[in-house]
C-alpha cells in the first residue's frame, strides 16, 4: 500500500476554475466575494486556502470594506495576514474606488435630485469617525463646482460661522450650495443643532442670494434630506 502525502495547495497551484484571478478573467469581478477580491490584492505567494481565510479575517476584524477604508496604513498591518506590503496595496486600491466615485466632480457633475448629492458624497462620508461639515458650491446650472470641508468635529449651532459657510460660494460666485455633514454613529436622524444650523444657513442665503438647496445628513450607508423632510428651511 503506497505511501500518499497531501500538501496545502500553493495560489499558484489551485485548480484553474478555482483561483479567483482565473474566475474574474472568466466571469468579471462581480462573481468574485470581497475577500476574494481582498486575496488578489495580497498577491502570489503562501497556501490559497490560507490567504482567503486571512482576507476573511481581517475584513470581519476591520468591519468590512467600510471598515478597511477607515484604517490607515499603520492599523491595516496590524490585521490578520496583513504586513507593510498588503497593508499599502490594499490602501491605495480603496483610495482609487474613493477617487473614481468622485471622478464625477472633476466632470462637472450636476445636481438634480438630493439623491445625487448623497451619491456624490455616501461612499466617502458614512465611514469617518469624526463629524464633518462639507459645502458644495454649485453654478446656476446646479453643476459642482468645489466641494469644501468646513469642519471637523461636532456641528454646533452655537459655534457655526455663517459667513465662512458662504465664504467660498461668494468668491465663486455660486448660485447656490448644499450642506451635507454626517453622523458617526451611522444614525441620520436630526437633531435639534442640525435642524437650527439649516435654519441659520437658510436664512443667511436668502440675504446673499444664495441659495441654501439642501442639507444632507449621511449615516452608515444610509441619508436623509432635510428639505424633503421641511427641516429648518422658509422656518
Amino acid at each position: 500500500m503506497g505511501l500518499s502525502l497531501s500538501f496545502p495547495l500553493q495560489i499558484r497551484e489551485t485548480p484553474f476554475v478555482q483561483h479567483p484571478r482565473t474566475r474574474l478573467a472568466m466571469h468579471g469581478p462581480t462573481a468574485l466575494s470581497d475577500a476574494e477580491l481582498v486575496t488578489l490584492l495580497y498577491g502570489d505567494g503562501g497556501d490559497y486556502d490560507a490567504t482567503l481565510r486571512n482576507a476573511q479575517n481581517a475584513l470581519g476584524a476591520a468591519g468590512g470594506l467600510l471598515g478597511l477604508q477607515r484604517l490607515s496604513v499603520e492599523e491595516l498591518q496590524q490585521l490578520p495576514g496583513i504586513g507593510s506590503v498588503r497593508s499599502i496595496r490594499i490602501k491605495a486600491a480603496l483610495e482609487l474606488c474613493r477617487r473614481l466615485i468622485l471622478a464625477g466632480f472633476e466632470d462637472r457633475f450636476q445636481i438634480r435630485a438630493p439623491a445625487d448629492a448623497a451619491q456624490l458624497m455616501l461612499i466617502e462620508m458614512s465611514h469617518l469617525d469624526q463629524e464633518h461639515l462639507r459645502v458644495i458650491c454649485l453654478d446656476t446650472k446646479n453643476r459642482v463646482q468645489k466641494i469644501q470641508t468646513l469642519y471637523v468635529g461636532s456641528l454646533n449651532s452655537s459655534l457655526l460661522r455663517v459667513g465662512e459657510v458662504y465664504k467660498e460660494a461668494i468668491r465663486l460666485n455660486s448660485a447656490a450650495i448644499i450642506l451635507v455633514h454626517n453622523h458617526p454613529s451611522g444614525d441620520p436622524t436630526p437633531s435639534a443643532d442640525d435642524i437650527q444650523v439649516t435654519r441659520d444657513v437658510y436664512a443667511a442665503g436668502k440675504l446673499l442670494d444664495i441659495d441654501l438647496l439642501d442639507h444632507l445628513i449621511i449615516g452608515q450607508g444610509q441619508w436623509i434630506s432635510m428639505r424633503e423632510r421641511g427641516l429648518g428651511f422658509g422656518a
